[in-house]
Order: structure tokens, then sequence, then C-alpha cells
């Protein structure tokens, strides 16, 4: 069950398991376009048969990469890249709005038998390039397990504001464009999974459950690989330590999926409501993404995910 872990300094840090060396992520810390909203990202990631689980740049967003963390729409700016949602006007080219997440340092960086941690320091940047956030970010993979086919990855960040007013985090849905409450941490699977099974902790996976902006501890993606047989499953499961809730009100998540027109998930932010940041203070997430080669179904990943300790 040994990772072992290979940094390209000022690029990208790859993780890798086993005797034959399959390449579970890479963390690509490198900034690239502009227009994208430049920030780090997880591209490729892959079961531990070697399956793809994960798109990079498709054609109809080419901001979408991986796994990554994003802001679609927080005070006015666009930290997840492509054109922005305005309400009666729609999807817009604003460069104008094109904001950034920075890397800064990593605090750690190492894997020791089966886990392996990234820790890093970034900064969150309007288009003008004042600092408005500052965040810790920790990924980590845990619980491999060849036996069942899975691996899991544990991504915290902990966002605190840096500027002299809140941080308002929003979404298209917040700003008038319904069942598109994308923020957050976004996931975008291959081509090849489009049309994939999903059912939550509290949802079968009927026709007719649609978890769209729905709440549930958890979430499942079954998709099917183009090139090679088989199927893979994600389990996207929210940490019991996230606050959804405080004096200012509560914020709870909602679930941002789609398997029609492209596979997609997110646990929302700021579905529904905006999420309101003050001054000073911190935003902390921890979020738990379980990566499985083969169709589970909803009895086997909540058996599963019973047994594994955050």
């Amino acid at each position: 069950m040994t990772l072992s872990l290979t940094h390209v300094h000022g690029d990208r840090i790859t993780v890798a398991h086993g005797a034959a060396g399959t390449e579970l992520f890479s963390y690509v810390y490198r900034p690239e376009a502009d227009w994208e909203a430049p920030k780090p990202y997880l591209h490729p990631v892959r079961t531990l048969s070697g399956g793809l689980v994960t798109d990079y740049r498709p054609n109809d967003h080419r901001w979408h990469k991986g796994l990554q963390l994003t802001a679609s729409h927080l005070s006015g700016q666009n930290l997840w890249g492509g054109n922005t949602y305005v309400h009666g006007e729609g999807y817009l080219a604003l460069p104008e709005r094109i904001g950034s997440m920075a890397h800064v340092a990593f605090e750690e960086v190492g894997a020791e038998g089966d886990r392996a941690v990234i820790a890093e320091r970034l900064t969150w940047h309007p288009h003008g390039g004042e600092l408005w956030a500052e965040e810790e970010r920790r990924v980590e993979v845990r619980d491999v397990d060849p036996d069942t086919g899975s691996w899991t990855l544990t991504w915290t960040s902990a966002v605190t504001n840096r500027r002299g007013e809140p941080l308002r985090f929003g979404s298209p849905t917040t700003h008038g464009r319904p069942a598109a409450g994308y923020t957050g941490l976004f996931w975008r699977g291959p081509r090849a999974f489009r049309g994939g099974r999903v059912f939550t902790a509290d949802s079968d996976a009927s026709p007719d459950a649609d978890p769209m902006g729905s709440q549930a501890p958890w979430l499942a993606y079954v998709g099917e690989h183009d090139g090679r047989d088989g199927h893979a499953t994600l389990v996207f499961e929210h940490a019991p330590s996230n606050d959804h809730s405080g004096d200012k009100g509560t914020h709870p998540a909602h679930w941002f999926v789609r398997s029609d027109p492209f596979a997609a998930v997110a646990p929302s932010w700021a579905f529904h409501e905006e999420l309101v940041l003050p001054p000073g203070e911190t935003l902390a997430r921890t979020y738990r993404v379980l990566v499985a080669d083969g169709a589970w179904d909803r009895a086997r990943v909540a058996a599963h995910l019973a047994g594994l300790a955050w």
C-alpha cells in the first residue's frame, strides 16, 4: 500500500501507489490562462487500477479542470473562470472580473506508508490584484484499500477574509439563474461519465430522484469508462466538523450535480443564499472524496463510509 510522491518544483506534485507506480493524482499549482481564473487543481485523478475520473479543459468549459476549489461569484468577482453570469443578460465575457488563487508556499509535502499530504498557503485576488483572502489548504491521501479498489482524498480549506469589508460568496443561482448553484469544491468528470448514475445518502438512483439543490451527508456518482471495461464510483462527503450555521444565521450546504450534458459535482457554499464572511473571519470546510473502481450501490457506499475515520 506504499505511496510515493514526486515534486516538480514550480509545476506539480504527483502521488503514486504501489510497485506499479499508478499515479493517483497530480496537484498542479503552476498558474495557467488568466481567462480561466488561475488556481491550483488536481488532474489527472485515477482509481487504483488506473481508471481516469477527471477531465481537463473540455471544449464546453475550458476552465473546468479536474478537482479544484472555486468561487463563481465573490463580491462581484469571478474566481471560477470563463464567462460571468449576469441576471437578465446571461453569461458575458467580463475579463475585468476574473480573479485568481495564487500559490504562496508549501508547509508540508510528503508521503509515508499509505498516507500522503500536501499542505499549502495561498492568496485570493480580484482582477486588480489586491489581497482579498488568505487560505490554508491541506490535501491528504488516506484509506488506500486494494481489497475494495478504493482510496480517499481529504480536502480541507480555511479561507480568511483579509479585505476591509465582507466577502460575499454567491453563485449563478443567488444571482437569478435556477439550478446553477455552483461554487466551492468542484469536480468535473470525464466526457465518458456523461449520463452517469447519481444517488445520495437519502435518495436512490431512480430517474425521479434529482438531487440538484438538495442536502445530504454524501453524494455518489457512478460513471463508465471509455477505452477500458468497467466503471468507477466517486463519493463526495461533508466532514462532521463543517460548520453550516452560526450566530449570523444558517448557511447549509446543498449539492450541485449534473450528469447531463456533463458530469459535475460540487458541495455548494452558496446554492440558494449568499454566504457572507466578515473581515478577519475564517470559512473552514473539509470534504472527503472516495475514489473507487467498480459500480458501487448505495448500501455498499454507506457501509464503506461507516468504516472510515475522519
